[in-house]
Formats: structure tokens, sequence, C-alpha cells
């Protein structure tokens, strides 16, 4: 297996970052390249369509809301990879209430390319997201 992880502090509370990004059908509020989102299985499952057109489908697995934070494992999606679980957490910043620290992970087999090449595909898709979500609490 292989894993990756990307950390971000963003201009906003704890608090306000979750009521963003806490719900599993929220990522087209916060995050450009996926533009739609559709829930089934009582909210436990999405689907996502990228801005090429592409599908990605995900089941939750995992929310915690007092900790803020939640997991992931994709069912189908046009990446290289098998066994796919991320976890996105939000985390407070001691001393500080008007800043939170983010937090997207994925640990990951890489399936026809090597833990390199898979590594730096979500090492990007995280950077990427969590510099859009600053990009949008900035707005």
């Amino acid at each position: 297996m292989a894993s990756t992880s990307v950390s971000r502090t963003v201009a906003a509370s704890p608090e306000r970052v979750w009521s963003l990004i806490g719900g599993f059908d929220a990522l087209p509020d916060w995050l450009p390249y996926i533009p739609e989102s559709t829930p089934s299985e009582g909210g436990r499952v999405r689907r996502l369509s990228n801005a090429g057109g592409e599908t990605i489908v995900e089941r939750l697995v995992g929310f915690n809301e007092a900790e803020r934070h939640y997991s992931y494992a994709i069912v189908r999606a046009p990446f290289p990879v098998s066994g796919y679980v991320s976890t996105i957490r939000v985390h407070p910043v001691p001393g500080r209430d008007d800043v939170a620290e983010v937090q997207w992970s994925g640990r990951f087999a890489p399936d026809g390319v090597t833990d390199d090449e898979a590594v730096a595909l979500f090492t990007g898709i995280y950077a990427d997201g969590l510099d859009a979500l600053g990009k949008t609490l900035a707005a």
C-alpha cells in the first residue's frame, strides 16, 4: 500500500471549515473540479462528475462530527489504484480560533503504475483541493 497526506492552514475557524466541507455530498461547494455530486443510499454514497465528464463513485466508511473528520472509499473511478481509502480532517490550531488546519490523506494500492506515480497523483489532487478550499473560504 502507498499513502500520502497534504495539510493546509486556512483562514477560518474549525467550525466554519467543517460546516463547509463536513457534508459528504458537499464537494461541489468548495472543489471547482467536482461540479456535481449526487447522493444515494441515504447519503452514504456519492456519485461525482468531474470537469472532464468522468464519473467517480465513493462510499462513506467513517464519520465523526465531534472530531470533524470523515473517511471514504472509492467504489469506481478512472484512477490507477485499488483499495483506496481517504480521510479529510479539520483540526483546531492551538491558541487560534480564526484558523484551522485541514488534512487530506489517503492510502491505496497502485494498479499499473508505480507507487511514486500514484502518490504524486493523489498528492496533487489533495494539494489542489485544499488550495481551492482556502480560496473558497477567503471569498
